[in-house]
């Protein structure tokens, strides 16, 4: 009985050890933004928090947008475990003309070794509002 009992406990004991993840683990402080009413031509500026939950340092390959009114950058670029970064993000209201008004969705991307969530996507919208007349 007691060698059974000791053959069980090293069963598990052996898959809580397999278990155990040594992978990053990429966590946003938030993937929906939401900046107002922005008229045309405003620059706006948002910083979102980046955590590694993981067990081994998780390294950001890329960060791209889906447009070019949009620029974004994380700092840093490797994140230790159980550290953070801030993804710094600019939104140029009025890259696609001073006559664009309307609602407007953007993308940021952020691509990384988290094996879980290799794409992490932040969002944005904006209610883009007419310049006032000179």
């Amino acid at each position: 009985m007691r060698k059974s009992y000791l053959t069980v406990i090293l069963l598990i004991s052996l898959l809580l050890v397999a278990c155990r993840s040594d992978q990053p683990s990429i966590s946003l402080e938030t993937k929906q933004l939401n900046f107002g009413d922005v008229v045309n031509g405003e620059i706006v500026y948002r910083d979102v928090a980046v955590h590694n939950n993981g067990e081994s340092p998780l390294v950001v390959e890329t960060v791209t947008t889906s447009c070019g009114c949009t620029q974004a950058s994380l700092e840093p670029m490797t994140i230790p475990p159980g550290d953070g970064g801030v993804l710094h993000i600019n939104f140029d209201s009025g890259a696609h003309g001073q006559n664009l008004t309307g609602k407007l969705t953007r993308q940021i991307f952020i691509n990384s070794n988290d094996p879980q969530q290799p794409e992490a996507l932040v969002e944005f919208t904006a209610n883009i509002l007419a310049r006032e007349a000179p």
